[in-house]
Parts: structure tokens; sequence; C-alpha cells
């Protein structure tokens, strides 16, 4: 009888440590920005908060140039960064993408305003170009929702210069190991 308690015990051990396990992947999944250590990845600006007005030098109403992003708290075994900004509230119901860069390095702590880090890569956008492509929602239309998301990835990509945003997205398949929004907003 001892010996059936001891294995029963030990029985539902393992099962309360797999399910604990088990929680915690799901968790993951489901909130990737979320490290269970409690550390956040986090992406910043000195521009503008989150939730707040792009100022104008950084849209089609000034330079067009894209603004100052800090990485911040990147998780560990990261070995490239990937960056896609976008419109949700795109006229058309279509989400329009302003910028995807990638296989920027590990090691940047931020995008420097106008730049391109080091060696990372530049997509095509919604416009047709390579490149930044700064808010422009339609004058008189309520201000728009700008989305810098950062996606922390487990590998370089690779794609080539001028690859498109769905083919980003099918490379970061099963890369991405945290991911972080910023979100301005711009009207005119």
């Amino acid at each position: 009888m001892c010996s059936y308690n001891q294995n029963v015990r030990g029985i539902l051990y393992i099962v309360a440590i797999l399910l604990m396990a088990g929680i915690a992947l799901v968790f993951w999944q489901f909130f990737p920005g979320t490290e269970l250590n409690g550390i956040t990845m986090e992406l910043k600006s000195a521009v503008f908060k989150e939730g707040e007005k792009i100022p104008a030098p950084f849209t089609c109403d000034g330079d067009e140039v894209n603004p100052l992003l800090e990485i911040k708290n990147a998780p560990e075994g990261v070995r490239s960064f990937a960056l896609i900004v976008d419109d949700p509230d795109a006229t058309g119901g279509k989400t329009f993408t302003h910028w995807t860069l990638w296989d920027i390095s590990a090691s940047a702590g931020y995008i420097s305003e106008d730049s391109v880090p080091g060696e990372a890569v530049e997509g095509t956008t919604s416009f047709g170009k390579i490149g930044y492509g700064g808010p422009c929602p339609p004058k008189g239309s309520a201000p728009h929702r700008y989305r810098f998301t950062l996606y922390a990835l487990d590998a370089k990509l690779g794609l080539p210069e001028g690859a498109s945003r769905a083919a980003l997205e099918e490379a970061m398949k099963g890369h991405v190991i945290a991911e972080t929004t910023l979100t301005g907003r711009y009207g005119r």
C-alpha cells in the first residue's frame, strides 16, 4: 500500500510539472512580447510616446524621415530584429505598409533618425518604393494609427532588398522570439 501511494504521488508530481510547463508555453505563445521573468522587450521613441501624435518631420507633411527608435530589453537568443511600420486605419480597409526592415543587428540598441542601421535591409512598401514612407492619411480624415512593430528573431533572414511584406512575414514564421509595438497617431 505504501509503494502504491508513493507511485501515485510521483505520477501526480510529474503531471503537475508538465501542466505548469504547458501553461508557461501557452502563455508565451499568446503573449510573445512578454518574458516569463517579468522583463518585456520595448520599442520607444524620443519624438513620440505610445498613443501620441507623430511629429510632422516624420510624415509626408515634413521631411518624411524615420524617427529615432530605441530597442530595450531584448530577450536572450536574438540573432536579428525585423521592423514593420503600418497603418491599420488606411482608406479602403486594407492595412497600408509604410516601412519594412530586417536583419537589424542583434546588438542594435536603436535605429537612428533618417537611417538604416548597419547591414539591415529594406523592403518595398505599399507606396511601391523601397524605404521609409511617412504617415500620410487623407486630409480631413480622423487621425490614423501607425504601428511600429519590432520582432526579435532567432535567425538572420537573408531576404533580398525590396522583398515584400508578405515575403518578410513568411520568412519570420517560426523565428519570432518576442515582439513589441509602439503606436503613434497622425491626422491632417
